[in-house]
């Protein structure tokens, strides 16, 4: 699910004959650079309603500002002029930088983009006034003064790994662990992971990174800095971090929860809440994002009497079947699973048609493997909360106008009903009703599909 916010137009700036992909998106008074490395495409990122949600927060009190380094994403393939993947990261942010009026902006820097903005800010202070480094290091592999560096035969090993694995689900165990369940989300990453680069072209990128070390630039950076990371980050432990923070003059660390790699799904007000005090000296993170949508509940008709006839093993595979059928058509119908509690899902859409038309299928196709649902609809106003589920007084309204379906049936609200009339959606009314705890009396109707012309 995505908001009614327009999204950012992608841009390009130049570097010679070569173009570098950029956006720029917020009105804050603070410039701020986004960056996750040599691996980036600014266009895919806006398809995953978290990771979405997350810049848009980031937009809201700063001008975000983001690119796709050359041999990356949606920009020209690097040159093959000698030079270091470095240093063409770098001419490639000062292009941006140049094309945006962007003087000196706040940075933050995720994963192999620490040591590229470390170097960055080396070579060029005056074009940086903060540096946000989270979740990664100076310095990859072990060496005498650096024990808490990995051993080159683990790199190796996740090396082979990434070769084997790029651009499928299962690089979503290893950048998003707290995800690995959440099947949109594998299949996002996968998609993520096949549009920033090519296989080919990553191995060629490890190699550049596994060998990375700026520790003699540490204590030479002079803009304020804030390292954070994950305490029970695997690629770049806590160890990692603490040592920047120790060798940066002036530094400031923060431990966060969790093991992501990118900063969207763990704790996120809290890590929202230090950035913004960051760049812009305010306490408090950016206001609870709202989105006016339609939510979907559905549930297993007499459940409790079918597990008791099936018994376990037969009862389990038989929602296995449901999910996988939820699944199918959630991905039709361009819904987002927001939660799925053994007979019963709640889905988020952008439009009451997608809603209606999946609950409609719904019940259709789980009829067919004898598994009888009911679905309930309404559209309002949702909280989007932090761990991607939703709130507010729309999903409330939600459930209980589940709660008084029959079998097999599909109701709606008034609400939803309303905003699509002359649709050429039947709606049939089922009654004044009472749904506990939400204020006054709600007419509900059940819904068939369009008539046919």
């Amino acid at each position: 699910m995505s908001s009614a916010v327009t999204l950012p137009e992608t841009r390009y700036a130049s570097v010679g004959n070569d173009r570098v992909a950029y956006q720029v998106f917020g009105k804050g008074k603070r410039d701020l650079v986004h960056v996750t490395g040599l691996w980036s495409d600014v266009d895919v990122s806006w398809e995953e309603p978290t990771v979405a949600r997350f810049l848009r927060r980031l937009g809201s009190f700063s001008r975000l500002i983001r690119f796709d380094r050359r041999s990356s994403g949606l920009s020209d393939p690097r040159p093959e002029d000698g030079r270091s993947e470095a240093e063409h990261w770098q001419e490639d942010l000062l292009a941006v930088l140049d094309t945006v009026k962007s003087e000196a902006p706040y940075m933050l820097c995720q994963l192999d983009g620490g040591p590229l903005a470390l170097g960055f800010v080396h070579a060029h202070p005056e074009r940086c006034s903060g540096l946000i480094l989270a979740n990664t290091t100076a310095r990859y592999l072990e060496a005498p003064d650096y024990p808490q560096g990995h051993r080159r035969k683990d790199a190796e090993r996740f090396s082979a790994f990434v070769r084997k694995n790029w651009g499928n689900e299962r690089f979503c165990e290893i950048l998003v662990p707290s995800q690995a369940k959440n099947e949109p989300i594998r299949r996002w990453i996968s998609k993520w992971c096949r549009a920033v680069a090519s296989p080919r072209t990553v191995a060629t990128n490890l190699e550049a990174i596994v060998d990375m070390d700026v520790r003699h630039l540490l204590p030479e950076i002079a803009v304020p800095t804030l390292v954070m990371t994950g305490a029970d980050h695997s690629m770049f432990p806590v160890a990692h971090g603490r040592y920047l923070a120790d060798n940066i003059p002036g530094a400031s660390f923060v431990q966060l929860a969790g093991a992501d790699s990118f900063l969207m799904w763990e704790a996120l007000e809290a890590t929202l809440d230090r950035i913004k005090q960051f760049v812009t000296g305010e306490r408090g993170s950016a206001e609870t994002e709202r989105t006016i949508a339609t939510v979907m509940f559905t549930d297993i008709v007499k459940s409790t009497e079918r597990a008791a006839d099936l018994g376990d093993a037969a009862w389990r595979e038989l929602l296995d079947r449901h999910d996988r059928v939820v699944r199918e058509q959630l991905s039709a119908f361009r819904g987002r699973l927001v939660d799925s509690a053994g007979d019963g899902t709640l889905a988020v859409f952008d439009s009451p048609r997608f809603a209606i038309n999946c609950a409609l299928a719904l019940i259709a196709a789980l009829r067919e493997l004898r598994i009888e649902i009911r679905a309930g609809l309404h559209i309002g106003e949702l909280e989007l909360r932090e761990d991607g589920r939703v709130g507010g007084i729309a999903v409330h309204i939600g459930a209980r106008v589940l709660g008084s379906a029959k079998g097999g049936e599909l109701l709606a609200s008034r609400t939803l009903r309303d905003i699509l009339i002359g649709s050429g959606y039947q709606f049939r009314e089922r009654g004044i009703h009472e749904l506990k705890g939400v204020p006054s009396k709600w007419p509900l109707y059940a819904v068939r599909p369009a008539k046919r012309k």
